[in-house]
């Protein structure tokens, strides 16, 4: 099984290139592989539980979301969808430092 650390910095209202990203996560999870799929800048603006899109979907993907990105966009951690968890920007070095295969999309 390998191990993938995916990076989506675009938000999903703006490119619709993000739900290609958000299926490649998932195709890559159920196929065994451990994924995180860790948004950043304006990809966080998926991670609002009000916000509709296609994280719903991604129940086998570990889902983190930069704690920079949702101060600079005023969202608090009690505004995020359930699952999401808040993480700083040194969760990539660690994935990268781990040998985890990272890809910024």
């Amino acid at each position: 099984m390998a191990k993938y650390f995916l990076i989506e910095s675009r938000s999903p209202f703006d490119s619709t290139q993000v739900s290609q990203n958000y299926q490649l996560a998932s195709d890559l999870a159920n196929a065994g592989n451990e994924t995180t799929l860790f948004l950043v800048e304006n990809g966080v603006l998926a991670a609002r539980a009000a916000a509709v899109d296609g994280l719903a979907n991604l129940n086998a993907v570990n889902i983190l979301a930069d704690d920079f990105s949702l101060r600079e966009r005023s969202i608090s951690e009690t505004e995020l969808k359930d699952g999401v968890q808040v993480a700083s920007i040194g969760a990539v070095i660690d994935a990268m430092a781990q040998g985890q295969k990272t890809i910024w999309l």
